[in-house]
């Protein structure tokens, strides 16, 4: 029997910042992903946040066996080991920030999986604030990420961004968030570095993929069976093979998948 790969999107997906607490990290989907892993599947995070953007919400809860962060640019193991690792030349990153400006928008790095920002800010995890890539840490910078007001404003930054520095990166678009990492990574690329890192343990394995937004797309058709929900993008929801309820109908489905 091939191994069973299962990909999960993070916001929107299995975590929900919106809600109250405990419903951010819902139990049933927690219970689930154990359930999932004890039968001898791999479970993981496929997203547009840093691992230091995760670690803080996940520990003691959900220990995946995989993380593919920053887009795709940025994959490590079940304890961290580095599996795919990309960085955004620090000129470019540079020529970005300024051409963004910190005082406009808000701006997040992420160097060497930790978060980069440019003022402070209410978070429980551990993150770094500069005042320009010149004093960011040392190290690969995975991605630089934007928040925008609305998702008209990130289309059209994802578009400019593409536009004139389109030779060396990618902007994706998440919402009203733009994830901009290396030219060649994203989700997709992402689950097809695994895929043929997990080749080599297992032989041929099944990936399932799911995601709720644009930049899930990429995660949706790379994988051999893809989710998403109701409340998704018409797109998204074109492009998945199944539409599920919640994370638990899915990872379900694939466990009972021959």
């Amino acid at each position: 029997m091939k191994q069973k790969v299962f990909a999960s999107d993070f916001d929107g997906t299995l975590y929900f910042y919106k809600a109250p607490d405990p419903d951010k990290l819902p139990v049933q989907n927690v219970e689930m992903i154990r359930r999932y892993q004890e039968a001898g599947h791999l479970f993981g995070l496929c997203t547009g946040r840093q691992v230091g953007g995760l670690t803080p919400f996940i520990t003691g809860l959900v220990e995946p066996d995989f993380y593919i962060t920053s887009s795709g640019s940025n994959i490590v193991g079940r304890h961290m080991e580095p599996i795919y690792r990309r960085g955004v030349d620090r000129g470019v990153a540079d020529a970005i920030v300024r051409r963004m400006d910190p005082r406009k928008y808000r701006l997040t790095l992420d160097v060497e999986g930790d978060i980069c920002v440019f003022s402070k800010m209410d978070y429980p995890g551990f993150y770094y604030v500069i005042t320009g890539v010149d004093d960011a840490p040392p190290g690969l910078i995975h991605q630089v990420s934007i928040h925008t007001e609305s998702l008209e404003d990130a289309a059209a930054v994802s578009a400019a961004i593409n536009r004139d520095f389109g030779d060396a990166v990618e902007a994706f678009q998440n919402v009203i968030e733009v994830d901009i990492a290396p030219r060649g990574c994203s989700k997709g690329k992402g689950v097809e570095r695994l895929r043929e890192y997990y080749r080599e343990q297992y032989g041929e394995i099944t990936l399932y993929g799911i995601g709720d937004s644009i930049n899930d797309l990429p995660l949706l058709r790379a994988s051999d069976v893809s989710y998403t929900f109701p409340y998704a993008p018409e797109s998204v929801q074109e492009a998945a093979d199944y539409v599920v309820p919640t994370i638990v109908d899915a990872l379900r489905h694939s466990m009972e998948d021959h």
